[in-house]
């Protein structure tokens, strides 16, 4: 089973790709973050078409989250995390597909920081270890996979002083991922390319992306049930090349049934 997560950066912007990326790879789950649109303009159709049930959680011109599965229609657990009922980002979306539980999660920026957006961040990222800690206690296969908006280690970035200001490489950003892990969960890609750059995001200015000036931000995060299960894991990093595409690469992992 093939498992996906994909920061689209517009949906609709990057509809022809995403069609173009699911019939080449043909991934049986797929993770959606950053949509742009709200719930009434999912491009619904055109999922279908291309072979895939979907749940979302959209809002208009910023976030978004959504669940595809091939051939079948994923079954909503919940939308948005828990902790706080102010929240209004769409960042978060839940549900039971193919004998899994999976989470599309599209994790503040935090930029920048200190300040609110800083603070919004790492209280988020207390809610998805707190709602995490209580996936982990059910011991079935969860997916926790998306866009993190945090680069774990040194290794994880092309340049440490480029990054070193920003809200994705502070230590309170890291601390927060490694109380994640510390819990029982699994960093997919790491476990298969345990060295070396593994870049999902290349930004679109200063030619990041002819200069490979990237970084990992992109991960899935696997419960025991689901990383014992766990055969193969990567990223499909052409596809960042190609016209009009997005600023992430679709970042996958492969599950023994």
């Amino acid at each position: 089973m093939r498992i996906a997560t994909y920061n689209v950066n517009g949906i609709k912007a990057r509809l022809p790709r995403l069609v173009e990326w699911l019939g080449e790879t043909a991934p049986d789950i797929v993770c959606l973050q950053e949509l742009k649109s709200s719930d009434e303009t999912f491009p619904e159709a055109d999922i279908r078409a291309a072979g895939y049930g979907a749940v979302w959680h959209g809002q208009k011109g910023f976030n978004g989250v959504a669940i595809l599965a091939k051939g079948a229609d994923p079954v909503e657990i919940r939308r948005g995390l828990p902790g706080d009922p102010d929240d209004s980002h769409s960042r978060y979306i839940e549900a039971r597909v193919n004998g899994l539980v999976v989470a599309s999660i599209y994790l503040p920026n935090g930029n920048p920081q200190p300040g609110p957006k800083f603070d919004y961040k790492l209280a988020w990222m207390a809610r998805l270890n707190a709602h995490a800690a209580t996936l982990l206690a059910q011991e079935v296969p969860v997916v926790l996979a998306g866009d993190y908006n945090v680069i774990p280690t040194d290794a994880d970035t092309f340049s440490v002083p480029a990054m070193a200001e920003d809200a994705l490489m502070q230590p309170e950003s890291r601390a927060a991922f490694r109380a994640l892990a510390f819990q029982g969960w699994t960093d997919a890609i790491r476990t298969r390319q345990p060295t070396g750059p593994v870049w999902t995001f290349w930004d679109y200015q200063a030619g990041a992306w002819p200069r490979d000036a990237g970084f990992r931000i992109d991960h899935l995060m696997l419960s025991p049930d689901a990383a014992d299960r766990l055969t193969d894991a990567g990223v499909d990093k052409a596809y960042r090349g190609r016209e009009k595409a997005s600023d992430h690469a679709p970042t996958w992992i492969v599950l023994r049934d």
